[in-house]
Order: structure tokens, then C-alpha cells, then sequence
């Protein structure tokens, strides 16, 4: 089918940490997350586009409709959301995740500072989060824990990429750390917009990092062992990024000044996704290996 093909070909092109996850699944289910993976492509690089806001604004538009039409009227028109309706009838992704995705990147066209945590969670959770919702009956999960699983989770990858994206974010006039936390550290707007570096900024750092490992030992603490093995894309996608935080944590300030992105290499990539592998699927392998995350 030519949409799956579109989908795939989103995600072959994105050089994503996700397609490292995505390769131990059954080639159905595979084709499945491309086109959730492809959605949530797609939408992100219209916010961030250089396109005037109301253009933005139309585009998204436009894909509030393509939604319906994949979820229920069974008509859309975009290849990506034809194998997003291919994925709903197969394996039930959900239309109210999906639109959770969509209603954050639209409150990205307008919102550029958050003033409290609750505000910076509420915004992950429809970012990050609600991708990994979309997921969890594509996986073939059954335990009603797996959606409170994909909820830390989601909050843990957003905040590690908040994290790594701070001097990229601060170009784009985009703060996403909360003012409580910079007013907690003595820091101000004007400091992470400039790249500032030092003992305050440090701790800055330090203590986001802290907020996202916890995030991940709560995804972990709640993760149900009857869908461990359906979670496994998942888990791969947890080791990857948690080693992501980990060099984040090493280069400490650095990550607020411009052209510090930090990245994983693909070799990096590969040894997370196949220890998480033998660490899940193989005989007593959780208990050989050292921890994912």
C-alpha cells in the first residue's frame, strides 16, 4: 500500500532515535508506528517551519480534518493519514490520542514560556505522551498499567529532549524550562536565551535531569511484566534516550549554548537496542544484564 510506503518513508528519512526501536517488530505492527511515528513527523515540522503562524495554523487545521476522516469518517486524503485509518482498524489506535498530539503542536504556534511544572507536564503529555497512548493496542498491549506506563515514559523522552534542545529551542525564541525552576536557580529569561554558562546554570541542568530520571524509574515501577514483551520497542526506545540524558548529564551547562546538541551514534544506538533486546527476550537476560534504564 503506497500510504505505508509514505509512512516509511517519513520515518526512514527522520534519522530518528525511534527507527532504532521499531526494528524488532512484526512487519504489520511495524508499518503501524511508522505512520503514528509519520503523523507526529509531519504535524511537528509544520510548528517548526518558517511559515508565517497562519499558515501554520491552516496546515494544522488541515490535519484536524485529515484526522477525523482517518478515525471516522474513513475518508482521508493524506497518505500518512490513510495508514493512520490502516492502523486504527487494525490494531486500535485511538482517535483521542491522536488529537492530543495535535491540539500540543498548536498550542506550540502561540505558547513559548511555561510558568509552572504543571504547565511543562501538561504540555508533555500531549506531546509525548499521548504518542506513546497512540502505541500501546499497536504493541499488543493488554494491562490497563501499560497506558500509566506510556504516560511516565512520555514525560521522561520529552523531558531528556527539552533537555538536550535548550540552546535550539533558545534560537527559536522557545523556553521551555519553567520560570518557577529559573527564578529558583537565579536565572532569567535573557540568561538561557544568551546560552548562559555557570555554577547556576549548571544545577539548572542537574535538576531537570533529576525530574526526567524519575520519570523514567516511575514508567519502570509501574511497567506491567505480562507486557514487558510488548513493550519492548518501547523499552529500546527508554535505553536509548536514557543513555541520551546520561551524555546530557556529563556535558552539564554546555547543552544551553548554541550548536551543543548532543547525539547518540548509530553504533551507540544499536549496542542499547540490542542489550534492551537480550535483556527482555532471552532466558533470565534481566537478570544477566545490567538494567536499560
Amino acid at each position: 500500500m503506497e500510504s505505508r510506503k509514505a509512512a516509511s518513508a517519513v520515518t526512514a528519512g527522520s534519522g530518528s532515535n525511534f527507527s532504532f526501536a521499531f526494528l524488532f517488530m512484526p512487519k504489520l505492527r511495524r508499518q503501524a508506528i511508522h505512520a503514528v511515528y509519520a503523523y507526529c513527523r509531519v504535524v511537528d515540522d509544520i510548528v517548526d517551519s518558517d511559515d508565517p503562524v497562519e499558515v501554520k495554523e491552516a496546515g494544522l487545521a488541515k490535519w484536524e480534518d485529515e484526522l477525523h476522516a482517518a478515525f471516522v469518517s474513513g475518508k482521508p486524503q493524506h497518505p500518512v493519514a490513510i495508514a493512520l485509518a490502516d492502523a486504527h482498524r487494525r490494531f486500535g489506535v485511538r482517535y483521542e490520542d491522536a488529537l492530543l498530539v495535535l491540539r500540543g503542536c498548536q498550542a506550540d504556534l502561540h505558547k513559548r514560556r511555561y510558568k509552572t511544572w504543571a504547565e511543562l507536564y501538561d504540555y508533555c503529555y500531549h506531546v509525548a505522551s499521548a504518542v506513546g497512548l497512540m502505541c500501546i493496542e499497536l504493541f499488543g498491549c493488554k494491562h490497563p498499567d501499560a497506558r500509566q506506563y506510556a504516560v511516565h515514559l512520555g514525560q521522561a523522552l520529552q523531558l531528556t529532549n527539552i533537555l538536550r534542545d535548550i540552546a535550539e529551542d533558545a534560537a527559536r525564541d522557545r523556553i521551555y524550562l519553567p520560570q518557577d525552576l529559573l527564578a529558583e536557580f537565579g536565572l532569567t529569561e535573557a540568561d538561557i536565551l544568551a546560552g548562559k554558562r555557570g555554577t547556576a546554570s549548571l544545577w539548572l541542568v542537574r535538576h531537570l535531569a533529576a525530574r526526567a530520571r524519575k520519570e523514567y524509574a516511575l514508567a519502570k515501577a509501574v511497567l506491567p511484566p505480562s507486557d514487558r514483551r510488548a513493550l519492548l520497542p518501547a523499552e529500546i526506545m527508554g535505553s536509548i534516550y536514557f543513555r541520551l540524558l546520561e551524555e546530557v548529564e556529563r556535558r552539564g551547562d554546555e547543552v544551553l549554548v548554541a550548536g551543543s546538541r548532543c547525539r547518540l551514534s548509530s553504533r551507540r544506538k544499536i549496542e542499547r537496542a540490542l542489550h534492551t533486546f537480550a535483556s527482555v527476550l532471552l532466558p533470565f537476560g534481566d537478570r544477566l544484564l545490567s538494567p536499560a534504564y
